[in-house]
């Protein structure tokens, strides 16, 4: 009886726990999406923050997530190219986590890849390359975070209705919940569109808002439409999407491990398709493109305008194609895109790390 009466109340503390999670959106914007078999409470989100900031998920612990996801860059790195805990570089840069909820599909050009419980285990324990680098230690990372007095209390507050929470599952579990809470929704643009509020957007911004839409000119929303400027996204009670892929005019050849949708579909002409990322906090996240081949902003823009690099491929996307702007047209969507920064976001003590 005592033992029955022990589990009920387990069950009860998790039911609770759940229940405690209240999303602090931009009123007007969707909820994300959240697995069942993984609710968002305040303690997962929690032990997910902790665990986003600790070098112990690495084998030399020289590394965390965060290493290759910083905030203060719109949780990207920084870096052309990732670099794993021993110095290994990855063939593709660091995609910035903010709103990575609504994503359809997650990392640049896997279309399986959709639930950011699976998407954990691909830096954990992936060797092509080497990210934290580690398969074969899962025993030592759990024994020492349970040697952790402060990951004790987190991991039994998260996962309260299991007798036994130190577990790589649940490890990933939080890590999602705490990516799932990224949200960006705060940039001057928002507040302008979605606000407002006249004065948030310079009048170079505005001009630079209209050549954006502007299916003439430039036709950049027809890659980077919606709210998130990604294209379509998920969220919670919608229909299941698909992500979208392009071949941007980068290259005439895309060869391993670089060729994009290709390497999951087989398929030739899906070579050099990669997925559309969010222009959010895009003045910030440089350099761009799956390879970190493009330095600026005004560079990306300068690629677009000459209908891409590789401007006579056959497999390029129509829709690059060369665009007629001037030098003054050019300035006003760098202010555009400016304006898609959120500020607040990149020091939200929220996402900091909870103990520098």
């Amino acid at each position: 009886m005592i033992g029955r009466a022990v589990s009920v109340l387990m069950v009860a503390a998790a039911v609770l726990s759940a229940a405690d999670w209240e999303w602090k959106l931009t009123p007007g914007f969707p909820k994300p999406p959240v697995p069942a078999e993984n609710p968002m409470s305040a303690a997962n989100v929690e032990l997910g923050r902790y665990l986003f900031y600790d070098t112990r998920l690495s084998v030399n612990g020289k590394q965390s997530c965060a290493s290759c996801h910083r905030q203060e860059l719109a949780f990207t790195d920084g870096l052309a190219r990732a670099k794993g805990t021993t110095g290994e570089l990855h063939p593709r840069s660091s995609m910035s986590l903010v709103n990575i909820a609504y994503a359809p599909a997650l990392t640049w050009a896997d279309p399986t890849l959709v639930a950011l419980e699976d998407q954990a285990l691909v830096p954990m324990f992936g060797t092509e390359p080497v990210e934290l680098g580690l398969k074969g230690h899962e025993q030592r990372v759990l024994d020492d975070l349970r040697s952790d007095p402060v990951y004790r209390r987190l991991f039994a507050a998260a996962f309260p209705a299991d007798a036994q929470p130190f577990r790589i599952g649940s490890i990933t579990k939080a890590l999602a919940a705490f990516q799932r809470t990224i949200v960006s929704t705060r940039s001057p643009y928002d507040r302008y569109r979605y606000g407002g509020d006249e004065k948030a957007l310079s009048p170079a911004a505005k001009r630079g808002e209209k050549l954006f839409f502007s299916g003439e000119k430039t036709g950049c929303f027809q890659c980077h439409g919606g709210w998130n400027f990604s294209g379509a996204v998920r969220y919670a009670g919608g229909a299941p999407i698909r992500a979208e892929y392009h071949n941007t005019g980068l290259y005439d050849v895309y060869r391993e491990p670089n060729t994009g949708l290709r390497k999951h579909t087989g398929k030739a002409e899906d070579s050099g398709k990669f997925r559309v990322p969010t222009m959010r906090n895009i003045a910030v996240t440089a350099p761009y493109m799956h390879d970190g081949s493009v330095a600026t902003l005004a560079d990306a823009i300068e690629h677009y305008a000459k209908g891409g690099r590789a401007s006579l491929s056959p497999l390029k996307n129509s829709l690059v194609r060369p665009l007629s702007l001037s030098a003054a047209d050019k300035l006003d969507l760098i202010e555009f895109l400016r304006s898609l920064t959120d500020e607040e976001l990149l020091t939200d003590p929220r996402w900091s790390n909870p103990r520098p």
